[in-house]
């Protein structure tokens, strides 16, 4: 049986409400497909910014990739990621988060 899914907008939603609750402020940059679109997500921090990108892993459980490497980045590249990424997907949605750890404020495993 397939694992039930949320659709992403609703996802969204509670991403950047449980953003609010934690003191790390978010917003939408680019809305993507509601039902089932893909999600990046820019952590902002002290020392520059990071994004993750929802993959599976081997066993087939979600999780978060840090896309741009396990420091983080200038803006520029971030940009340049997130602008490579819509060219192969343009239903992804990106959010942003104030993040100065670079830690997201939704629970999930980071790859």
């Amino acid at each position: 049986m397939a694992e039930a899914r949320v659709k992403t907008g609703l996802w969204v939603q509670m991403a950047l409400r449980l953003g609010d609750l934690a003191g790390r402020p978010g917003v939408v940059v680019r809305r993507g497909d509601a039902d089932a679109g893909g999600v990046l997500v820019v952590l902002r921090g002290r020392d520059g910014v990071m994004v993750l990108s929802q993959i599976r892993t081997a066993e087939g459980d979600a999780a978060w990739l840090r896309a741009t490497g396990a420091d983080a980045v200038e803006d520029h590249a971030a940009e340049a990621y997130i602008a490579r990424q819509l060219r192969f997907d343009p239903d992804l949605w990106v959010i942003e988060f104030e993040a100065p750890d670079l830690r997201p404020p939704f629970e999930g495993r980071l790859v």
